[in-house]
C-alpha cells in the first residue's frame, strides 16, 4: 500500500532487533516515515547468538506481513525442528523428527533474520551507535546529549529497555537459571561427536536442574547452552567474576570479562555425573563461555498509556526462553502496531487510540505467554528435575501453531 498523505506523523523506533526492524518495515510498506536508532556500531559490531524458530501463529505471520515470506523461506531451515531429549546418563528418553515439509517452525539464525529485515529497508533508516541515555514523552536523549523528537516513539529495546523506564517503574527479576553459551564451528570436521548428539536441530540433556542444550545453526555451525539453577553471582561466588546484581552481565550488549578455563572447570564440577559424551559441551566449546542469567518481567506488566510512547517485544513482557516466544511475539507486535498506526493514518483516526487499543492486546497477550513461559523454566530447573509427563509432545506443539495461525487470519478478516 502507499500513501499521498503528507500529515502523516514522524515514528522513531528504539531498537534494531527483530521486532523493531519488522515494525519499520510494515510502516514503510504503508508509506509512513520511519527512523530506527541502535546503539550498536553496525550492524555486523557482534555477534548475534544463536538459531530461532518463527512460528506459524505468530513469528511467521509478522514475516507475512512484511511481504518477506520468500525471502525467509530461502534462509529457514525446517530440519532444525528436530528435537532429541536425553537424560544425564545419554539416554535417548524422546525424539521428533519433522516431516521434510513441515513449516510450523522452522529454525532461522538470529543474524540471518536481523539482516534480511536490515536489507528491507530503505536506505539510511538505521542511525547506528545511538545509544538512548532517557526518553521522555516524544523526545529521546543520547547519551551524547543529542535530542531528537518524535510524534511516536516505539521502545523496542529489548530486556533492558531505556525507553520501558519511561512508562513503568517495574524490573525485571532473575528467574533462578543461567545459560552459559558454547561455540562450536566446522563441527562436521572438528566436533563429529557434538554433530552427532545435536542431530538436524537440538538436543537437550536433562538431569536435577541442569540442562545441556545444542542447537543446530548454519554454516555447519553448533551453538550450545550449560544452563543450571544458580544464585546470580554465582561466578564470583567461585572466585571468578565480581558480583554485580547481573550476573557478571556488563550491558545488554556485553559479558564480564572472565578466565574461560575457570568457568569451564566450575561447570565441569557442577555437571560431574553427565555421561562424558555430554560433557564434550563444557569441554571442547571454542567460545568464551559468556554468562547469560535469564531475567523475566512480571506477568502483567502495565502501564498507564502516555501519548508518544509505547513499546513491543522483550521491551514489553520480557519471559524465560522456554517455548521459544520471545522473539515471535516481538515479530507481532511489531506487525499489529504498525498495521494500527498506518490504518489510523490512512483512515484519519487518532493515533493516540490506535496505539492504546495495540497496547491492551499485547499486553495481555504477553501476559498470558510470559506467564506460562516463566513457570515453565521454574518447574524445568526444579530440584529432582522435570516431569517427562509435563514435558510438551512436539508433533501437538505444531498442530497448535498452525490452528492458531488459521484462526489468527480469520479473525483479521
Amino acid at each position: 500500500m502507499s500513501s499521498t498523505d503528507t500529515t502523516t506523523p514522524s515514528i522513531a523506533v528504539v531498537g534494531a532487533g527483530p521486532g523493531g526492524l519488522l515494525a519499520a518495515r510494515v510502516l514503510q510498506l504503508g508509506g509512513i516515515d520511519v527512523t530506527v536508532y541502535d546503539a550498536d556500531p553496525s550492524l555486523a559490531s557482534r555477534d548475534q547468538g544463536g538459531t530461532l524458530d518463527l512460528h506459524a501463529d505468530s513469528g511467521q505471520i509478522a514475516i507475512e506481513d512484511a511481504q518477506l515470506t520468500d525471502e525467509f523461506a530461502a534462509l529457514a531451515r525446517p530440519e532444525g525442528q528436530a528435537h532429541r531429549l536425553l537424560d544425564q546418563a545419554g539416554t535417548v528418553l524422546a525424539e521428533q523428527v519433522p516431516a521434510s515439509d513441515d513449516t510450523a517452525a522452522p529454525e532461522i539464525d538470529r543474524a540471518q533474520l536481523r539482516r534480511m529485515l536490515v536489507e528491507s529497508l530503505a536506505p539510511d533508516t538505521i542511525r547506528w551507535g545511538q545509544r538512548v541515555a532517557a526518553v521522555e514523552g516524544g523526545t529521546i536523549t543520547f547519551e551524547d546529549g543529542t535530542t531528537v523528537s518524535a510524534d511516536l516513539v516505539i521502545g523496542a529495546d529489548g530486556a533492558w529497555s531505556r525507553v520501558r523506564a519511561s512508562l513503568t517503574d517495574a524490573v525485571r527479576s532473575y528467574t533462578g537459571v543461567t545459560f552459559i553459551e558454547a561455540l562450536f564451528t566446522n563441527v562436521s570436521e572438528q566436533h563429529p561427536e557434538i554433530a552427532k548428539l545435536v542431530g538436524d536441530g537440538h538436543m537437550w540433556a536433562n538431569g536435577d536442574g541442569r540442562t545441556l542444550v545444542l542447537q543446530r545453526n548454519s554454516g555447519d555451525v553448533v551453538r550450545g547452552y550449560v544452563s543450571m539453577r544458580a544464585e546470580l553471582d554465582w561466578l564470583a561466588h567461585a572466585g571468578i567474576g565480581v558480583a554485580d546484581g547481573r550476573g557478571g552481565v556488563l550491558d545488554a550488549n556485553g559479558t564480564q570479562t572472565t578466565d574461560t578455563e575457570r568457568v569451564r572447570a566450575a561447570l565441569r564440577e557442577r555437571f560431574a555425573d553427565f555421561a562424558p559424551e555430554l560433557l564434550r559441551v563444557i569441554d571442547d566449546s571454542e567460545g568464551s563461555l559468556p554468562n547469560r542469567p535469564i531475567f523475566a518481567l512480571p506477568t502483567p506488566t502495565r502501564w498507564e498509556h502516555r501519548a508518544g510512547v509505547t513499546l513491543l517485544g522483550d521491551a514489553a513482557h520480557v519471559m524465560s526462553p522456554f517455548g521459544g516466544n520471545g522473539v515471535n511475539l516481538a515479530l507481532l507486535d511489531g506487525a499489529e502496531l504498525a498495521r494500527a498506526i498506518v490504518a489510523a493514518v490512512h483512515g484519519g483516526s487518532s493515533l493516540d487510540d490506535a496505539v492504546r487499543a495495540y497496547e491492551e492486546r499485547m499486553t495481555a497477550r504477553g501476559a498470558a505467554i510470559g506467564r506460562a513461559a516463566n513457570d515453565a523454566i521454574v518447574e524445568h530447573y526444579a530440584v529432582g528435575g522435570p516431569d517427562l509427563d509435563s514435558i510438551p509432545d512436539f508433533d501437538a506443539e505444531a498442530d497448535r501453531w498452525r490452528d492458531g495461525a488459521v484462526a489468527y487470519r480469520a479473525e483479521q478478516q
